[in-house]
C-alpha cells in the first residue's frame, strides 16, 4: 500500500473513531443535565437535613424519611466524602444502589461526612457485619437501638455463632425458673429473649448458681456470654465484671407465715435468737443476713426455690428475699405473707452481668433496656409478673 493511501486510511479511521466518541459523548451529555439536576436537587435536600441533624442520621433519599429499623452499613466507594461539594457523588451512588444516605457532623474538624448506605434487616446482623468487612468499615449501626457494633467485638462473635448463651440460676421465681422438662420462664428470661431477638440470633440457657456465679462469669474459656435473672447491681460486682443498666427495681424484704405477719414489722423484730432465718447460699441474701442479723438463728438451705414452702410448713420462720420474688409466693401460697414488702431494707436494681472486655455487648444490652423502657414493653412485663414498676 502506498504511503499516501496509508495516510488516507489512518485519517479516515481517526475521524471515524473521533466521530463515534463525539456522538457517544453528545448522546450522554443529552441525558446528563436532567439527571444531574435531580442529583443536585436531592443533594440540596440532604444537605439541609444534615444541618438540623448533626448527631447523625440515615435517610431514605427517595422519600426523604428516616427508617427506624435496620442495620446501616456504609459503602467503601463513598468513604470520606464530606461537605456539600462532595455530596452529589454520594447521592448519585445511593440512587444507583440502595437509596440510603448516612451522615454525621465531625466536631473535631467541623465537617459533615456522608456515605451511600446499605440497609440490612435487623435479623441479619451476620450479613451486615460481612458486608462491613468487605467495605473496609469498622462498625455497623443498628437503627432501632442507636448502637454501633464493631466488626471484631463480642457481638460479632455471637452473630457468627448464631446463638447467644445466657447463664441463669433457674431457681428464682418469677425472674428465672427452670422447669423439670428443661424449659425456662420468668421476667429475666423474657428480657433475655428480647436481646436475642433484636440481635437476630437463637438463644440458649446455661446453668449457674449463686455460689458459683462470679467464677462462672469470669471463666476462661467462657461458659456463657452473659448472666441474667435476679442479679442485683453492686459496686463489688462492677469492680471485676460489667453490669448493665437496671431493668427492675429491687430490695431486701422477708417472707413469713401469714399467721405471724404482725410479729415481724422491723429488722429488729427478726433479729432475735428464737427466730429461724433461712437463706440460699452464696448470694446477697446470705450476705445481708450475716451482716444484719447477728442474733437470729440463720439456716442455709441449698435450693432457693424450696425455701418458701419450708417457711410455710414451719421448718423456719423467715426467708430473706427480694421485693421481686416475695409477691409471687404470697400470690401462689396463701400460707405466706410479706409484711414489709413496701418497706424494703435496701434499694437497688437488677441487671445483666458479663465479663469485662465485652463493652460492645454491654452497650447493646443497655440500648435494648432503654428501648424496652421507652416502648412500654418493660412496663408490660412488670404488669404480667405483678412486679413494681420503677421507671
Amino acid at each position: 500500500m502506498k504511503r499516501e493511501s496509508i495516510k488516507t486510511w489512518l485519517l479516515i479511521a481517526i475521524l471515524t473513531i473521533c466521530g463515534t466518541v463525539s456522538f457517544a459523548s453528545c448522546s450522554s451529555n443529552d441525558d446528563n443535565p436532567a439527571k444531574q439536576t435531580q442529583i443536585t436537587t436531592i443533594a440540596d435536600k440532604v444537605w439541609a437535613f444534615s444541618l438540623t441533624h448533626p448527631e447523625g442520621f440515615t435517610l431514605d433519599i427517595r422519600t426523604m424519611t428516616e427508617p427506624t429499623e435496620g442495620i446501616a452499613v456504609s459503602y467503601a466507594a463513598t468513604q470520606n466524602s464530606h461537605s456539600r461539594d462532595q455530596l452529589d457523588k454520594v447521592v448519585s451512588h445511593a440512587l444507583q444502589h440502595e437509596g440510603y444516605v448516612g451522615g454525621w457532623y465531625n466536631s473535631e474538624n467541623e465537617l459533615y461526612y456522608f456515605d451511600s448506605t446499605k440497609l440490612f434487616p435487623e435479623n441479619n446482623l451476620k450479613g451486615a457485619l460481612r458486608f462491613g468487612k468487605e467495605n473496609n468499615q469498622h462498625t455497623v449501626f443498628i437503627l432501632s437501638t442507636s448502637t454501633d457494633v464493631p466488626l471484631d467485638g463480642k457481638i460479632a462473635e455471637i452473630a457468627e455463632r448464631g446463638t447467644i448463651i445466657f447463664g441463669t440460676t433457674g431457681d428464682y421465681r418469677p425472674l428465672s425458673f427452670r422447669e423439670e422438662d428443661g424449659t425456662y420462664w420468668g421476667f429475666g428470661i423474657e428480657v433475655a429473649k428480647q436481646i436475642a431477638s433484636r440481635l437476630g440470633v437463637e438463644i440458649t440457657f446455661a446453668p449457674t448458681s449463686w455460689p458459683s456465679l462470679t467464677s462462672d462469669v469470669l471463666a476462661k474459656p467462657q461458659l456463657f456470654d452473659l448472666a441474667i435473672g435476679g442479679i442485683t447491681i453492686t459496686d463489688a460486682r462492677r469492680e471485676t465484671m460489667l453490669m448493665s443498666d437496671g431493668y427492675l427495681a429491687n430490695g431486701k424484704t422477708i417472707l413469713c407465715r401469714a399467721s405471724e405477719a404482725d410479729r415481724y414489722q422491723s429488722l429488729a423484730d427478726i433479729d432475735q435468737p428464737e427466730v429461724r432465718v433461712m437463706v440460699n447460699p452464696g448470694g446477697l441474701n446470705e450476705k445481708f443476713a450475716n451482716e444484719n442479723l447477728t442474733h437470729a438463728n440463720i439456716i442455709v438451705h441449698q435450693k432457693n426455690e424450696e425455701i418458701p414452702t419450708l417457711i410455710a410448713e414451719g421448718e423456719a420462720d423467715v426467708m430473706i428475699t427480694e421485693i421481686t420474688e416475695a409477691p409471687y409466693y404470697v400470690k401462689t401460697d396463701s400460707r405466706l405473707a410479706a409484711p414489709l414488702l413496701n418497706k424494703p431494707f435496701t434499694h437497688g436494681e437488677i441487671g445483666v452481668l458479663m465479663q469485662k472486655g465485652q463493652e460492645d455487648l454491654l452497650q447493646y444490652v443497655n440500648a435494648v433496656i432503654r428501648k424496652m423502657k421507652s416502648d412500654g414493653s418493660l412496663r408490660r412485663l412488670h404488669e404480667k409478673y405483678g412486679l413494681m414498676y420503677g421507671y
